[in-house]
């Protein structure tokens, strides 16, 4: 483990975590927005945000190698949306699940451990799931009260049609992909920088 994740968090910590949790929100923002095209957009989202956002989370581990950073960002990312009114129950349970599984695989792995952050950065994207999972958990309600809401018939409808067990894997498996891309690119772009923290 490293020496560094037995300190505490101090105030550089708490302003890094704080910047690389704004540039992970306005990313998985624009992809919230855009799953509003298309229903395939929105049940890909999570994946698509796990591919970029791999950056900001992978930095903010290199730079803040301590004990409840992660939490700390999700909190920040999961009070953002609470306030904006864009999280439903669901999407606020699996990601409160993501980022409690993600810190404990970090201080299993001892934060300076480049795969160790790559799993946990799984985990922390497989919160965004919550998103469209309602679809099949509360289908019949979820399209009701999206309908309600004044969502487009021709969505609905598609999104009814795309509502099949195998969409519901692709919902897990595509978070899972993203962040594994996201994290290897990430590691070539700051690979001195990753060697200077020594998790490569």
């Amino acid at each position: 483990m490293s020496q560094f994740s037995k300190e505490k968090l101090k105030g550089k910590d708490l302003i890094t975590i704080g910047i690389f949790s704004a540039i992970y929100f306005v990313t998985n923002f624009i992809f919230m927005l855009m799953g509003g095209l298309h229903p395939m957009m929105w049940i890909l989202m999570p994946g698509f945000i796990a591919l970029f956002t791999g950056l900001p989370f992978m930095l903010m581990c290199s730079k803040v190698q301590k004990m409840g950073a992660v939490l700390l960002m999700g909190a920040i990312i999961g009070l953002i949306y609470f306030v904006t009114g864009m999280f439903t129950a669901v999407i606020l349970a699996t990601f409160a699940i993501s980022c409690i599984l993600s810190e404990l695989v970090r201080m299993i792995s001892g934060y300076n451990n480049f795969k160790g952050n790559m799993l946990a950065f799984i985990c922390f994207s497989l919160g965004m799931t919550g998103s469209p999972l309602p679809v099949w958990i509360m289908h019949d309600k979820f399209m009701t009260q999206i309908s309600g809401q004044g969502m487009p018939a021709d969505y609905i409808m598609e999104l009814g049609n795309l509502s099949s067990p195998t969409m519901l894997l692709v919902l897990f498996l595509a978070p899972v992909i993203g962040a594994i891309i996201g994290s290897w690119i990430s590691k070539k772009m700051f690979q001195k920088h990753f060697e200077k923290a020594g998790i490569v």
